[in-house]
């Protein structure tokens, strides 16, 4: 048996999930680092005096960083490795933080951030493929869903740590932090993540085969004579015709416009809330404090949606619900409009909103891996969160523009929840496409079949 062949059908071994538990470290990362100028976002309009529009651009600039980086740097770990494309970007994360927290005026403070969108951008897909490359086939539902516990764990704890930081050392010291635990895990990263063994198939390295059998080692796998055969075809194919041919031919179109369609909706609404749910409640009830905490409340409900969809994911498909949450958040986000001024309920429904948008990332980084042939699924993966972030750079900008325009934050709450519901009718979709047909990942054991029937 073959060394994916042994992660896809035997049980889950220490070593994978010790793979996934450092994953969900590094999107933890991810998720403080993209939500850190909400944090900081009422500390920064006071330095600065910010205008409506310029404390816009500050909550969405670095997801418009995110979503170059994901569509061009994505394709870069589908070349070089998952490992050190990983920890090449962390290096540069470090780096990107420490300038952002040095920031002597709003212009500078605004490429720093992009430079760090860029690269967060191109971080996490790989860190996406790398943990559904390392669970079976039988947990995998159970382990993306654990998995994407990371995001808004790190982004309630970053923004609970915001307040004291704040107080304690200015806007500037939530930046420092990132940099110091950024740079701890990379140090980590570097001593125990491994390389992705489809990318040492597919591209054989130097020293391929030695990295091979000491990942087969720790997984309690026998040692290999020589690598299986690699999927020539189906990389040839792929990377001659582009990855935009891949994603966007024969039956690979209707699911990947289906999963854009449905992946960037969800996004409007999460960076809507995720970006300006502190700002408006700090203007609602005159106490930024209490803004940030509600800001957090909405990442820890996340902590909660992750864990409901891998329970559910146990006995109902990932993507039917993954339409169930949306139209949960649709719920959730009419209820938080008309008790927006409510203290007690704030905090409370602030939870359920991070449960439905938050939980909803994890859903969707649980599902949009299985969709692709291994040969593109980086790059393809990273083209999903490159639009999704696209669409976050609009999300907080034309909120800011309605309510420029007169429109109050429960008018808001009520038209971004409206946006889940497309979300939720087409990810449904997406699943009925599926009727009859396998998941990438259900179909690797033969991969350019996989290909051939994308190209078709």
């Amino acid at each position: 048996m073959h060394l994916t062949e042994a992660i896809r059908h035997n049980p889950m071994s220490r070593f994978q999930w010790l793979v996934v538990a450092i994953c969900i470290v590094l999107t933890m990362i991810d998720g403080y680092e993209i939500l850190i100028t909400s944090f900081t976002l009422p500390a920064l309009t006071a330095e600065w005096d910010l205008s409506p529009a310029q404390q816009g651009l500050v909550a969405s600039f670095g997801t418009l960083g995110m979503g170059i980086g994901a569509v061009f740097l994505s394709p870069l770990a589908d070349r070089i490795g998952r490992r050190r494309h990983i920890i090449g970007a962390l290096g540069l994360l470090t780096v990107s933080m420490i300038l952002a927290g040095l920031a002597p005026s709003y212009e500078l403070f605004l490429g720093f951030r992009f430079f760090g969108g860029l690269v967060l951008g191109g971080i996490v897909a790989s860190i996406n493929v790398l943990v559904a490359e390392y669970s079976n086939a039988e947990r995998r539902g159970v382990v993306m869903g654990v998995y994407g516990i990371g995001l808004p764990l790190g982004a309630a704890i970053g923004g609970f740590l915001s307040v004291a930081l704040i107080a304690n050392f200015t806007w500037r010291g939530p930046y420092f932090f990132a940099a110091l635990v950024t740079a701890v895990v990379m140090v980590v990263a570097i001593a125990i993540l491994p390389e992705s063994v489809s990318y040492l198939v597919a591209k054989r390295p130097a020293n391929a085969l030695a990295t091979y059998n000491e990942i087969a080692g720790k997984i309690g796998v026998p040692a290999a004579t020589e690598l299986p055969p690699a999927p020539e075809k189906a990389v040839s194919e792929t990377f001659v015709g582009g990855v935009f041919s891949g994603v966007l031919s024969g039956v690979m179109l209707p699911r990947t416009l289906l999963l854009w369609l449905a992946y960037g909706t969800l996004i409007a609404s999460f960076y809507f809330a995720n970006s300006l749910t502190a700002k408006l409640v700090a203007e609602a009830t005159g106490d930024p404090d209490f803004g940030i905490n509600a800001q957090a409340m909405v990442a820890a409900g996340g902590v909660i949606g992750a864990l409901v969809f891998s329970m559910l994911s146990r006995w109902i498909h990932p993507r039917l619900v993954t339409g169930v949450v949306m139209l949960f958040g649709f719920g959730v986000f009419v209820a938080f409009a008309a008790f927006f001024t409510d203290r007690t309920m704030v905090m409370a429904l602030a939870v359920l909103v991070g449960l439905a948008v938050n939980g909803g990332v994890a859903a969707y980084y649980a599902i949009s891996p299985s969709i692709y042939p291994l040969a593109i699924r980086a790059a393809a993966v990273g083209l999903m969160m490159g639009l999704g972030r696209v669409v976050a750079f609009f999300a907080p900008n034309v909120a800011t523009f309605l309510q420029g325009l007169g429109y109050g934050p429960d008018d808001l709450y009520r038209i971004y929840g409206l946006v889940l519901v497309v979300s939720a009718v087409a990810v449904t979709g997406l699943h009925l496409v599926y009727r009859g047909q396998k998941d990438a990942m259900d179909d690797e054991a033969d991969e350019a079949a996989t290909l051939a029937q994308a190209r078709a």
